[in-house]
């Protein structure tokens, strides 16, 4: 009989137990899904800070002569291109063209690169990128237990973490990342996130992230910083568009179905795994996009979820891809995959069918909220 494989933990997880927090499986690890109210941990992050253990997400280091050409031919980005301190939101593709995963790949220095995956994917993203580095002077590593991963988000989050470091944070631009020290410990200090709001995630040697967290956790309190969960990240990332691989992104659609298209570079050079097939899914997108993302704002209370029928007059147009009740909105919203003819905002008759029956929708463009910079 075989067996399942054991529950990961992060190196916070005695700390969350600790703050009582609910815990639940994702993807193999056992992560915090919310500490309070998943509300009010969304709230803070809108208008205050919120502090998050992303430790889950899949770091793989790529180093070598050839490392920039390895990422060229495996990744559907012009990762040569990346200068060193900046990173870049790219895909992975199967040769059909299909999405195996989206990734932030950081550029550490002239040969060194790191590639976050998604924890549900990071052993997929692995392989692939073994295998893809056949005849590349170029080494893959698996660095998922080299590293801790804490994120501070929220418009305080610039003013907390300047408290505790000396880095150039005024320097440090939108999708760039430097080394320093933060509270004393060395970490690679990244401007990104997946909440909308301006923030920061932190990668740190996994005995470093406790004392960490507690320095955060301290630095923040005056100006309401909380603990936050995988749920509040869940409607933070919904209300701004961001896609999530299983719902918005899988293998069965191509970056140009899922309308980002503008990820892959045909012009850089060289060959790249999946290139003709994403040449066909572009132009077919161009010529009759089969369907498209749009944001759906409900006129009722119901909550439209993954999976349910998008409708017009009774007949199915679409999928719902995520749902949940918005907290800044303060309605339920969802993003869906709809017929090209349905997709215009304030498109009239959409609905969702909810247990039977119709929920008038709104169809907008995305995202639903954009901070005001």
């Amino acid at each position: 009989m075989s067996s399942s494989p054991p529950v990961r933990r992060t190196a916070l997880d005695a700390l969350h137990r600790s703050l009582g927090a609910t815990m639940t499986d994702f993807a193999g690890w056992d992560m915090p899904l919310r500490y309070g109210s998943e509300r009010d941990e969304h709230v803070a992050v809108r208008t205050k800070a919120g502090l998050f253990d992303l430790s889950h997400m899949g770091e793989i280091t790529v180093t070598g002569p050839e490392a920039d050409r390895l990422l060229g031919h495996a990744l559907v980005g012009n990762i040569a291109s990346v200068g060193v301190g900046r990173a870049r939101y790219t895909m992975i593709c199967r040769e059909d063209g299909g999405i195996l995963d989206d990734l932030i790949v950081y550029r550490l220095g002239e040969r060194e690169y790191m590639v976050v995956a998604n924890a549900s994917n990071a052993q997929v993203v692995l392989d692939a990128l073994v295998e893809r580095s056949s005849g590349f002077d170029a080494e893959v590593r698996d660095d998922r237990d080299a590293y801790a991963l804490i994120a501070v988000q929220g418009p305080e989050s610039p003013g907390i973490l300047k408290s505790l470091t000396d880095a150039d944070l005024d320097g440090l631009k939108y999708y760039a990342g430097l080394p320093g020290t933060v509270a004393g410990v060395p970490a690679l200090i990244a401007r990104t996130g997946y909440t909308g709001e301006d923030g920061f995630e932190l990668f740190v040697a996994p005995p470093d992230a406790e004392k960490l967290w507690q320095a955060l956790t301290e630095a923040g309190a005056p100006v309401g910083l909380v603990p936050c969960g995988l749920s509040c990240r869940d409607t933070l990332r919904l209300e701004a568009g961001m896609p999530l691989y299983g719902h918005e992104l899988s293998t069965s659609l191509t970056p140009f179905d899922a309308g980002l298209g503008r990820v892959v570079k045909f012009e850089k050079e060289g060959d790249f795994v999946g290139r003709q097939a994403l040449r066909e899914a572009a132009a077919r997108a161009e010529q009759n996009p089969p369907r498209v993302l749009v944001g759906l704002v409900a006129e009722g209370r119901r909550v439209p979820r993954a999976g349910y029928a998008v409708v017009v007059g009774g007949e199915v147009i679409g999928e719902v891809t995520s749902g949940a009740p918005s907290p800044t909105l303060g309605r339920p919203i969802a993003m869906a995959y709809v017929d090209a003819a349905h997709s215009a905002p304030g498109t009239p008759g959409v609905g969702v069918d909810i247990r039977g029956s119709h929920e008038p929708c709104e169809v907008v463009a995305l995202p639903f909220y954009k901070r005001q910079k």
